[in-house]
């Protein structure tokens, strides 16, 4: 079965940088063997705020996508020899602080809602 496990999170000064990792089971990230699944999408939570969409990368096409909030920031990458899709995320801003997910479901195309989750990692930027 499907499963994604996000790791990486902490507390980090502005202008630091982290790397969260989504370990994925179930397929496999490569393009020739993704089955039903060809993207994962990277969200997050602030407090009090909505659910927002801020990378992805599709696996069919290698086209990568970020929010206008993390353009030029973060960085969505696989190594498909760990199966793990990774947000390079650098200088961080306070406003970056909020619980960070990975996504997919069957047919997600970076695009809509994705069911299949895993259980979110907190990301603190302060001083």
């Amino acid at each position: 079965q499907v499963q994604l496990v996000e790791s990486g999170g902490g507390l980090v000064q502005p202008g630091g940088s982290l790397r969260l990792s989504c370990a994925v089971s179930g397929f496999t990230l490569d393009a020739g063997d993704f089955l039903d699944y060809y993207a994962i999408g990277w969200f997050r939570e602030a407090p009090g705020k909505e659910r927002e969409g801020i990378s992805c990368e599709n696996f069919v096409d290698n086209r990568t996508y970020y929010s206008d909030s993390v353009k030029g920031r973060f960085t969505i990458s696989r190594d498909t020899a760990k199966n793990t899709v990774y947000l390079q995320m650098n200088s961080l801003i306070p406003e970056d602080t909020a619980v960070y997910y990975c996504a997919t479901d069957t047919y997600y195309y970076c695009s809509g809602s994705p069911r299949v989750w895993g259980q979110g990692t907190l990301v603190t930027v302060s001083s």
